[in-house]
């Protein structure tokens, strides 16, 4: 399944080159020309006619970063020290296998084992000064062989299903459900063309977005994200955020943007329409892409709406395949939409 395809790719913030060629790789077997910017931001043109009064100014976008590690130094003895790119959590990383700089070279994060750590120290959750990267190296020179201080590093996780493959796992399905939801659309032909932006480094300050509104200059825009699902068992419902298997995710507010108005009256229309489910966000405070792209020159008609996804930011997240379906569904009764009747 191209999101499991697109999920095992290594695209850490600032170093998306091999998720940016397999998707330049996708849209030339569906014969879409498109370019890339200097930031490293992919735009390309829906299949539509290019008739004068038929561009509602319309633009799709989706994050291929993810967050990830980058190497600091080589200790001595060969060991790793990193910073975290993105919104990593510490106390996902031990122990989890990853794979460093363009050879790929196969690691593990290690910390202190847990017999050697004092009575207190247990009682703390370790910090990214605590953990390190174990190569299996002898020494400093060795290390060296193989890896350099600014190397990224990300999670060596395969996607897989469960759940008779109603359920995806793996790394970075935030946001490359998004970017396959984008894809998906990109197959399909509309009454006029919209212009589909792959933005870069989203996880470290939405970067790659606020050049390419900038430059795309749209009247309208609607991100494809994937969000938090905070379901779990300790977590009162209050607080769940999004809900896997409930449909995907339209978001009033976050800690970046307020989505236009008219914007989430139409994807409520629309879902209601096609008798799609679907479901609001609770505020949980975190960004996207939607929060530069309304403020961009005079400012522009900007909302989000994104798949739910458990664990995010770890090495193995989770989602529920028939909510990416439903997103694809919804987003394309939208732009149909404004197509046809605009978006006043």
């Amino acid at each position: 399944m191209l999101i499991q395809e697109l999920s095992n790719l290594p695209g850490v913030s600032g170093d998306e080159g091999k998720v940016r060629e397999f998707i330049r790789g996708q849209l030339t077997q569906m014969g879409i020309q498109h370019h890339v910017d200097t930031m490293g931001n992919i735009y390309a043109r829906s299949r539509g006619p290019e008739k004068e009064g038929l561009d509602p100014g319309l633009m799709l976008s989706a994050h291929m970063d993810e967050v990830g590690l980058m190497v600091a130094c080589v200790e001595k003895s060969g060991h790793l020290r990193f910073y975290p790119v993105g919104g990593v959590n510490p106390w996902s990383l031990v122990s989890k296998p990853v794979k460093i700089g363009k050879e790929e070279v196969p690691g593990v994060i290690g910390a202190k084992a847990i017999h050697l750590q004092k009575a207190e120290e247990r009682k703390k959750a370790l910090e990214i000064e605590q953990l390190y990267i174990d190569i299996g190296a002898k020494n400093k020179e060795d290390a060296e062989k193989k890896v350099q201080p600014g190397d990224y590093a990300c999670f060596d996780t395969r996607s897989d299903t469960l759940a008779d493959g109603k359920i995806i796992t793996g790394k970075a399905l935030d946001n490359r459900a998004g970017c396959a939801a984008l894809l998906e659309l990109l197959r399909r032909d509309y009454p006029a063309s919209f212009t589909a932006v792959f933005t870069v480094q989203e996880e470290v300050g939405l970067r790659g977005a606020r050049v390419a509104a900038y430059r795309v200059n749209p009247q309208v825009a609607l991100v494809l994200e994937t969000t938090t699902a905070a379901d779990l068992l300790e977590v009162k419902e209050k607080d769940f955020a999004t809900t896997v298997g409930r449909g995907p995710a339209l978001t009033i507010r976050d800690g970046s943007v307020v989505t236009h108005p008219r914007v989430l009256e139409r994807l409520i229309e629309t879902a209601e329409k096609e008798a799609r489910p679907y479901q609001f966000r609770q505020f949980t405070g975190s960004f996207t892409d939607a929060g530069v792209i309304s403020l961009s020159r005079s400012g522009v008609k900007a909302g989000v709406i994104s798949t739910p996804c458990r664990y995010l930011h770890t090495a193995a997240s989770l989602l529920h395949r028939e909510d990416w379906e439903h997103l694809v569904e919804i987003a394309d009764g939208f732009v149909r939409s404004v197509h046809e009747k605009g978006l006043e």
